[in-house]
């Protein structure tokens, strides 16, 4: 056969062990730099070193240095599913753009502004008995939500119901009256 025995319990050179598994010189010597393999093995230390490296590689569970082909892979196809998943999210309207979410609430926001605005006038013309102190109350009150809600920010608007009264108390301190 031309292939000479290899005793598998004693040292073995690089050279050796890169013609008993088909890798070069080279590549023995880069697998003990890693420390795949020991300096001065057997080769039979070095065989079951190396195919244990083999069966790590195969099994996507050993890196070679910053990139890991199994992670990387494993990182694109999950950023992969989240951009499916998104641009589903958005065939079913269930998200939208920021701009456009930006635009519908500024103009939700100018309807009932204007809708808040006709609330005094209107109690005026109904109610022509109400004192004028009680007008000015009510546009008062009106004034204040409109800024309390002008001046709130999305992360406040998240985190639910909160004190928007400023203070707490919306009477006007005529109990009794």
């Amino acid at each position: 056969m031309g292939q000479e025995a290899i005793e598998t319990k004693t040292p073995i050179t690089q050279a050796q062990f890169g013609a008993m598994v088909g890798i070069s010189q080279p590549a023995v010597s880069d697998l003990i730099m890693r420390g795949v393999l020991t300096r001065d093995g057997a080769a039979h230390e070095w065989l079951l070193c190396y195919c244990g490296h083999l069966r790590e590689q195969a099994a996507g569970r050993y890196s070679e240095g910053v990139l890991d082909l199994a992670q990387e892979r494993a990182a694109l196809a999950r950023e992969q599913r989240i951009r499916i998943e998104m641009a589903n999210a958005v065939q079913r309207r269930e998200l939208a753009p920021i701009a456009l979410l930006e635009a519908t609430c500024a103009r939700i926001g100018r309807r009932v502004s204007a809708i808040l605005e006709a609330i005094p006038p209107q109690v005026k013309r109904r109610l022509p008995h109400l004192p004028a102190s009680d007008v000015e109350a009510i546009e008062a009150e009106i004034s204040r939500a409109r800024n309390v809600a002008a001046a709130m920010k999305l992360d406040e608007a998240l985190d639910g119901p909160g004190d928007d009264t400023e203070g707490g108390d919306t009477e006007s301190g005529n109990e009794g009256a």
